[in-house]
């Protein structure tokens, strides 16, 4: 469900769209790689050392998610950082993601954007956050639409 009017997120709940979009903004300056762009998988709160070995990666769901994330805080906040986010992650994304060859979405990137694997399904990656990511996509630009008219 889209919500309707700026800076009013849940039941007109403009305290739950600023800790929503707060969220966003550390996320965004711990998550985006300022070198090769993208969603970081993996970075510790306090800048330590991780252990998983896939920490730098970029996996295809947390673009998804960011994409949503930038496209509903700019609608729901009115405040134009969103949308240059936006244009980042969906820029980058779609640039390195989609397979134009055969469709979907490879899920696994190096951090410089090189498919790590060419798969595009497996047990954790299924038809869920690709699909998801449009539709909500869908959502929030309708709701802005309708609210323009």
């Amino acid at each position: 469900m889209v919500h309707n009017g700026r800076g009013k997120g849940k039941d007109n709940d403009e305290e739950l769209t600023n800790l929503g979009t707060t969220m966003l903004d550390y996320m965004w300056e711990i998550g985006w790689d300022k070198e090769y762009g993208g969603i970081t998988y993996f970075k510790d709160a306090k800048g330590l050392p991780v252990q998983e070995y896939w920490h730098d990666m970029k996996f295809w769901w947390p673009q998804n998610e960011a994409l949503i994330a930038t496209l509903l805080a700019w609608y729901l906040t009115g405040n134009q950082k969103y949308t240059g986010w936006h244009r980042m992650i969906h820029d980058y994304a779609f640039k390195n993601f989609p397979d134009p060859e055969y469709g979907e979405w490879f899920g696994y990137l190096h951090r410089d954007g090189r498919i790590s694997v060419p798969l595009k399904g497996n047990l954790w990656k299924g038809a869920f956050h690709v699909p998801r990511m449009y539709l909500k996509a869908w959502q929030i630009l309708q709701a802005i639409s309708e609210k323009q008219n």
